[in-house]
């Protein structure tokens, strides 16, 4: 019994014997320990040769158990443990990655961008199938250089100013006191870009056309023009919903008036235009987020999870390849934190 605990003492990785040559050395041992108990043929030597066996058995099943906890980690680990440098270096090899993180990491997004998404790309405006034999690729070729637009369309579009919520009627929802400095704010800074803005666009409602009235005055001699296709309203239903229900009748309404409104003033310029345009159009919040949806060819059910302050500006340009790029959204830092509302 002495003995055992030798056997089991613990050994530092790469110094434990090979397990044959344990299995050899316990078996020479024990056939030492039979050859003395058999030339023992006395009655009290047997005790102790049996006490000495089972002394032995206890120490195999020791020596058994801890290469089996030495196999066991090995298991667990992934690897068999080795000896000297190649156990070092997997000591310091890369952890494998869980499979729970291949399911959670994002894949890249692929969308297709329609270029032809104002019906204005040269191709799409001749028939190329009626080609006779006169007409050749020389000539077809010629059509579309001349139908191919030049110009980049800078368009801004304004959010009205903070206005009186109180009024029942559109006449009555006139802009506050802070509304209007917030147009002169946005006037202000219009001016001051320093370019030559080509024409005024604005809402038929009453807070379109006051801010207008603001914003004009510091950019003089630039036409303005009127239109109900700019009116507020409610373009499409939202996504995710909204508690605030509305028929879809409504929808059906407001929703085609808007789309036309996108139609009729966002699209890439006309052939003839030479030089690059600089374009205002002052409405509502509802209409930009749409506008700005339907621009960018992102789904338009997501336009009311933007957010735009009074007299905010959007700068959208779309280049002679139908290509548009979003500057700024909602960009209303020219204010004082103080002048700033979104109403």
């Amino acid at each position: 019994m002495a003995r055992a605990p030798a056997l089991l003492r613990w050994r530092q990785p790469g110094t434990e014997p090979k397990r044959e040559e344990e299995a050899a050395a316990a078996a020479a041992t024990a056939a030492a320990a039979a050859g003395s108990s058999g030339r023992q043929e006395t009655a009290q030597a047997r005790p102790r040769g049996m006490a000495f066996r089972q002394a032995l058995k206890l120490a195999a099943c020791g020596l058994a158990g801890g290469s089996a906890a030495v196999l066991f980690s090995a298991v667990a680990v992934g690897k068999p443990r080795g000896t000297g440098a190649s156990d070092a270096e997997s000591r310091w090899a890369s952890p494998e990655a869980p499979t729970w993180a291949e399911r959670v990491r994002p894949g890249p997004t692929r969308g297709v961008w329609d270029s032809n998404w104002d019906k204005r790309e040269p191709r799409s405006l001749i028939n190329l199938r009626k080609r006779s034999t006169e007409t050749g690729e020389e000539e077809i070729t010629s059509k579309l250089d001349n139908l191919k637009a030049r110009a980049t369309r800078h368009i801004f579009l304004i959010r009205h100013s903070q206005y009186n919520l109180d009024g029942s009627l559109d006449k009555d929802r006139t802009l506050t006191e802070l509304g209007r400095e917030q147009a002169e704010l946005t006037g202000y800074r219009l001016a001051s870009l320093g370019v030559k803005f080509d024409k005024i666009v604005h809402s038929s409602m009453t807070r379109a056309i006051e801010t207008t009235d603001i914003i004009s005055k510091h950019l003089p001699g630039v036409n303005r023009v009127s239109t109900d296709l700019l009116r507020e309203g409610a373009p499409i239903e939202p996504d995710p919903p909204v508690s605030d229900w509305k028929p879809e009748a409504r929808y059906y309404e407001d929703g085609a008036r808007i789309e036309a409104a996108f139609r009729n003033f966002i699209h890439r310029a006309d052939a003839k235009q030479e030089e690059d345009s600089y374009e205002i159009f002052v409405c509502h919040a509802n209409v930009i987020r749409y506008i700005v949806c339907r621009a960018l060819q992102f789904p338009p059910e997501g336009w009311l999870r933007m957010s735009l302050n009074n007299g905010s500006i959007t700068h959208l340009v779309i280049r002679p390849s139908g290509r548009v790029a979003l500057r700024t959204l909602g960009d209303s830092g020219f204010m004082p934190p103080d002048k700033i509302t979104r109403t």
